[in-house]
C-alpha cells in the first residue's frame, strides 16, 4: 500500500451526547461522509487515537472502537507502528453504502406513496419536483453568500 506523505487534519462536526447514535458511531459516520465527499483522500494519514480523542473530547476507547469499525468496513487500514490511513478503495465502499441507503429510502417512499393511494405518475411528479428543488438548493446558497 502506498502511503501519502501528508497527515490529515480531520475536521468533524461536534459529537452530540444527546444523539441516539453512540459516540463511536458518530465518528464512523463522520469519517464516511468525509471520504464520500472526497475531503479525505485514499492514502491520507488519519489522526492517532490519542489526537482524535483529544480533539473530540472522548475516550481513547471510543476512537479505537470507531477505527476498528472503519477498518472492518474497509474504509481505513491500520498499520502497527505506522498509524491509520484511508484505504485505497474507501471512497468506492462509502459511496456504495450511501447508494444502498438511498435506494432503501426510495423503496420506502414508494411504499408510503402507494399506501397513500398515489399512482406511478404522481410519484414521479413528486420525485421530479424534489430533484429540481434539491438541484436549485446549492445555487440558492451561493446566491445568498454573494449578497453579503
Amino acid at each position: 500500500m502506498e502511503v501519502a506523505e501528508t497527515s490529515v487534519s480531520l475536521k468533524l462536526a461536534p459529537l452530540s451526547m444527546g444523539s441516539e447514535l453512540p459516540l463511536y458511531e458518530q465518528i464512523v459516520e463522520a469519517v464516511r461522509r468525509e471520504v464520500a465527499s472526497g475531503r479525505l483522500q485514499p492514502g491520507s494519514a488519519m489522526p492517532s487515537f490519542r489526537v482524535l480523542a483529544t480533539q473530540l473530547a472522548v475516550s481513547l476507547i471510543t476512537v479505537k472502537r470507531a477505527y476498528e469499525d472503519l477498518e472492518r468496513e474497509g474504509i481505513i487500514v491500520c498499520r502497527q507502528g505506522l498509524g491509520s490511513f484511508v484505504a485505497a478503495r474507501a471512497d468506492d465502499r462509502s459511496r456504495s453504502e450511501r447508494r444502498s441507503a438511498a435506494l432503501q429510502a426510495l423503496r420506502t417512499a414508494v411504499q408510503v406513496g402507494r399506501q397513500a393511494g398515489l399512482d406511478d405518475r404522481e410519484l414521479m411528479e413528486l420525485l421530479n419536483r424534489e430533484l429540481r428543488s434539491a438541484s436549485a438548493e446549492p445555487s440558492r446558497r451561493r446566491q445568498a453568500g454573494q449578497g453579503r
